[in-house]
């Protein structure tokens, strides 16, 4: 049986205000092609199917495009629900659809989708709080939760297990894209949780990666943040009886990448040139913060995106933007508090904004 992984599609995502969804269609087509090429019987798509709770019409009609298009060539596609997306949304339909099997529902995680020998169990995104309750959990924690539900996928009597979910795995290498979904400060679950899957499908990381021969990410299928500036965006295509695996390219309509230098050398230097059809991140050192820098800028590189300014030698606290990009909601919280008032919060601030963080997370989520 041959598998193709794939996750964190984020469709109706748009890149510092430019449209993605080009983009995202061409990956589409490249998934499809695919799929007909290489006679993939089951396609993953370990969540964040959308990028937000409310996706976009477009967005939702490029869904249903590349869901009816899988189907067409007789493919299986199993979905689960990220935490970018409504699980009550997403899993509409569950129980209707013929060869699209949605699994959103926490309590149907360890309900496998049976093709041939094979039990594939998605559990989609588990928001602690959420299922501590009903599953009666120690404690508020993502190892508690996806320990939980690995151990009733572990009991079920199948032949052969592939394992979807969406989770931050200990060692994973994060990027600046991804949502914070820490609870108390901690977001990882450790390797040794999905312990007896024949293959794990990870959402979530951005970035293509193998946290064991068995166990890995197949990353998101374009770039989503300049710190993705190096990865080989794609898929996971797995032969679970021959029990190889290999990673399938997907196109790349317009790179990304991130340059520094004093503006006239990037605006001169012909070394620059293979950068002046990518999106851009400039940062730029000159000692004086040149006057219309953007508009100089994109003369060359029109496709510049974000500007920063770090001039050679400066000493002094470092710009808003870098403390803030890619830290988790809490830190920065606590950092604003320490800001205004000249003193960090105490145990009970903290634990008011810690509550306040995962309400927000948990209202998004639904």
């Amino acid at each position: 049986m041959r598998v193709l992984h794939t996750s964190d599609w984020h469709l109706g995502r748009s890149f510092h205000r430019e449209s993605l969804l080009g983009a995202q269609a061409a990956f589409v087509d490249h998934l499809v092609e695919t799929v007909r090429a290489e006679r993939v019987e089951v396609v993953l798509v370990s969540g964040d199917v959308y990028d937000r709770a409310l996706p976009p019409v477009d967005a939702v009609a490029l869904c249903n495009e590349a869901l009816a298009r899988l189907k067409a060539l007789g493919a299986h596609t199993v979905l689960i629900s990220g935490n970018h997306d409504s699980a009550v949304r997403l899993g509409f339909g569950a129980d209707l659809m013929e060869r699209v099997h949605l699994r959103t529902d926490p309590a149907r995680a360890w309900e496998p989708v049976t093709i041939g020998d094979v039990a594939f169990f998605g559990i989609p995104y588990l928001e602690p709080e959420l299922v501590r309750g009903p599953w009666e959990l120690a404690e508020r924690s993502h190892t508690a939760a996806l320990s939980y539900a690995m151990d009733r996928v572990r009991a079920h009597p199948a032949a052969r297990r592939v394992v979807l979910a969406h989770a931050f795995v200990t060692g994973g290498e994060a990027s600046d894209s991804e949502r914070d979904i820490s609870v108390g400060g901690v977001s990882h679950v450790p390797l040794s949780a999905f312990d007896g899957a024949d293959y794990v499908a990870l959402g979530h990381l951005h970035g293509r990666q193998a946290m064991s021969e068995t166990v890995r990410y197949s990353g998101s299928p374009i770039a989503y943040s300049f710190s993705e500036a190096g990865h080989l965006k794609g898929s996971w295509l797995a032969d679970l009886d021959g029990g190889r695996t290999e990673f399938v390219p997907a196109p790349v309509p317009r790179p990304v990448a991130r340059v520094r230098g004093r503006i006239d050398d990037l605006l001169t230097d012909a070394r620059f040139a293979r950068h002046e059809d990518h999106w851009l991140q400039v940062t730029l050192t000159d000692p004086v913060r040149p006057r219309e820098a953007m508009e100089r800028l994109r003369g060359r590189f029109p496709h510049t995106l974000a500007l920063a300014f770090e001039p050679d030698g400066a000493t002094g606290s470092p710009a808003r933007t870098p403390r803030i990009a890619g830290r988790a909601e809490i830190d920065v919280a606590l950092d604003f508090v320490q800001a205004v008032r000249g003193e960090q919060a105490d145990d009970d601030e903290r634990r008011l904004l810690e509550e306040a963080v995962e309400a927000c997370r948990i209202r998004e989520s639904v």
